[in-house]
């Protein structure tokens, strides 16, 4: 299954999609409940009970056709960032891959943005990228769990496009925060699909395959497997930094960062999951 959320009238709503692009609206799944977006649904009900709820409804599905799709949610917990994860990143930034522990970051909710949304090149930077990356969505609390028990915290997985002021970073790396937080630099969705139907369709997490696009044009592409630190790895490792809830988010590093300027279209493919897409523009002062 997956989850997302849309334009309903002049509000937006919680979807529940199944694998042939037809859906309800997660208040009609779960009535006497508003769904605003899909955290409340992440938060309440595990993938299978929103798998039984769809095959159980009796009204009449709805299909995918000429919806607008927005960010699946605006207020997790917390986003992680994890940095240069796949050692071909590491040469794009001159950098060297962390060896031993991740090296990862903080967003914040304000730098969350949806698909179709506008990517701003900020006032400050010159040398703006933006980064395809797998998402792992959090489904329930976690603290100090293992890399074997990882999975039975995953709710699912969403593509993410990830931004950073490059020639920031560059100056100085206690930049980093600064460089990867400015308004428009995390995007990610149109959906959440759901564990489960990811392992239907690869084996594991370690077979999808992640790409920057830019311009029709693939420029960056990886295997998860190829990753310096696993999804795993990185669910075991950051739940013993802050405790993981629900709706939060890992970012789980990018297969190469691409350069974009005003008018680019950008491009995160991940195999088997979907594709999220961003226009560039230039911030301007003040607007």
């Amino acid at each position: 299954m997956r989850i997302a959320t849309i334009s309903k009238g002049s509000q937006t709503a919680a979807i529940v999609i199944d694998s042939e692009d037809n859906y309800f609206f997660a208040d009609e799944l779960f009535p006497g409940n508003t769904y605003d977006d899909c955290l409340r649904i992440i938060q309440e009900f595990t993938p299978n009970e929103i798998k039984s709820a769809f095959f159980a409804s009796k009204l009449q599905k709805r299909k995918l056709n000429g919806v607008k799709f927005h960010a699946p949610y605006r207020t997790p917990e917390l986003i992680w960032g994890i940095g240069l994860n796949y050692s071909d990143h590491a040469s794009d930034l001159s950098a060297v891959a962390p060896g031993d522990e991740p090296a990862s970051f903080i967003k914040g909710n304000h730098t969350i943005i949806g698909p179709g949304e506008v990517i701003q090149i900020p006032i400050q930077s010159a040398r703006t990228t933006a980064e395809a990356e797998l998402g792992l969505v959090m489904a329930k609390r976690c603290r100090n769990v293992s890399e074997s028990e990882a999975l039975d915290y995953v709710f699912g997985v969403v593509p993410v496009l990830d931004q950073t002021a490059e020639d920031i970073l560059q100056k100085n790396p206690r930049f980093l925060t600064r460089s990867k937080n400015f308004e428009t630099f995390f995007s990610f969705g149109p959906w959440i699909m759901t564990l489960d139907e990811v392992l239907e369709k690869n084996s594991t997490i370690d077979q999808i395959t992640v790409s920057t696009v830019k311009n029709e044009e693939v420029l960056k592409s990886n295997q998860v497997t190829n990753m310096t630190f696993s999804p795993l790895n990185l669910i075991s490792f950051h739940s013993q930094v802050f405790p993981l809830v629900a709706g939060d988010i890992i970012s789980t590093g990018t297969p190469g960062a691409v350069p974009i300027q005003e008018g680019d279209v950008v491009r995160s493919d991940i195999s088997g999951v979907g594709s999220l897409t961003n226009s560039v523009t230039k911030a301007k002062m003040g607007a």
